[in-house]
């Protein structure tokens, strides 16, 4: 969910540029989103059908400039697999603060939970775009 509602802002935000992808520190490659995200991304008007996981490796690490991970333990993968310099906690990022606060994650929850997560990852999204946005516009990368 994270990465379609991310192309869904930079795309609103006119940052063409930007490139996302996503990958999990448990996922079966090739999985398609589960059946909670489906429903929700089609309730908010997101297509996920052409998703499929594919694991976090040291190769997609290495061809990001930044990782965003939802939990401390996340973080802490990048980190072992070489990308500590470039990693935050979404949440931390969108802050511009240490909260050390997970995104919860919904995987085997109900639709509800679903829907709470998908809510918490518009706020924290809308927020981390602002200061890439502020960052771009300040000379930043």
């Amino acid at each position: 969910m994270a990465e379609a509602i991310a192309r869904r802002f930079a795309a609103e935000r006119g940052l063409e540029d930007i490139e996302f992808g996503s990958a999990g520190t448990s996922a079966w490659d090739g999985a398609p989103a589960s059946d909670g995200a489906m429903l929700v991304g089609m309730e908010e008007g997101l297509d996920l059908s052409a998703h499929r996981a594919r694991m976090l490796s040291r190769e997609i690490i290495a061809d990001a400039d930044l990782v965003l991970v939802m939990s401390p333990h996340h973080r802490e993968r990048v980190a072992a697999l070489g990308g500590e310099a470039k990693t935050h906690l979404l949440t931390d990022f969108a802050a511009r603060a240490s909260t050390e606060r997970a995104v919860m994650d919904p995987f085997g929850g109900d639709l509800e939970m679903y829907r709470a997560t998908f809510a918490e990852l518009v706020r924290e999204l809308d927020l981390a775009f602002q200061r890439i946005v502020a960052e771009r516009e300040a000379g930043g990368s």
